[in-house]
């Protein structure tokens, strides 16, 4: 069970209205959908559906409870180690700037609702990766990281469906069926994500790779990456 106090900030957590510039980002799908690999609800539906299975999603989610047991044993250094790790993970360079840039703007944020995540992030030093800050918040207002982590998921799904309504001949409804069926999967990612080692921290993202990188060829984009 969660109470609702903590359910009402988990929710302002997974907001699509927070300011931190996740609108401005289509993860390789706008490439998919320019070179119509990528152009039925379908195909939209199994291309999350395998990032969710196998792709660098599940090693940026992996992070929330490494950095809540890092910060719940007092073993503050590791937050330097993962927030670095995952910085060396990242597929492309496109895709480390927006988590450093959404990382910097969530923290921002943050700084002006609780003062004790401020206190926690001066163990880390510049530049962010977005997911680790969402985990000091997640540790910081005691949200358990079971619900964290499938919060972040559908998160992090709802905002890739949102953008392929956008850049798809897909409407709204169609959007949602995505989503609800997505939904189905989550829980079941999600256990096999707080089950992993950290030597099994792995994904298999070339194709996600690919259209990051060549997102800036684009002869015309709606999106930053």
């Amino acid at each position: 069970m969660i109470s609702s106090e903590k359910l009402l900030v988990l929710l302002q957590l997974v907001s699509p209205g927070l300011p931190i510039g996740a609108y401005n980002y289509s993860e390789g799908l706008e490439t998919l959908i320019s070179q119509n690999v990528i152009d039925k609800k379908q195909d939209l539906c199994s291309w999350l559906t395998s990032e969710l299975r196998y792709g660098s999603i599940r090693v940026e989610t992996a992070i929330i409870p490494r950095i809540y047991h890092s910060l719940n044993t007092g073993e503050l250094a590791k937050l330097t180690y993962w927030n670095n790790w995952l910085s060396a993970a990242r597929e492309t360079r496109e895709l480390r700037a927006q988590n450093w840039q959404m990382g910097q703007s969530f923290l921002k944020l943050l700084l002006n609702l609780e003062p004790k995540i401020g206190d926690i992030s001066l163990e880390l030093k510049p530049p962010y990766n977005y997911v680790v800050i969402w985990a000091i918040a997640v540790y910081v207002w005691q949200i358990d990281p079971k619900i964290a982590v499938i919060s972040y998921l559908h998160n992090w799904t709802a905002n890739l469906v949102n953008t392929g309504v956008k850049l798809l001949p897909l409407g709204q409804t169609s959007g949602q069926q995505i989503l609800f069926e997505l939904n189905k999967i989550i829980p079941e990612i999600s256990e096999e994500i707080l089950q992993l080692e950290d030597d099994n921290l792995s994904s298999c993202n070339w194709g996600l790779a690919l259209a990051s990188m060549n997102h800036e060829t684009l002869y015309s984009r709606l999106f930053r990456s």
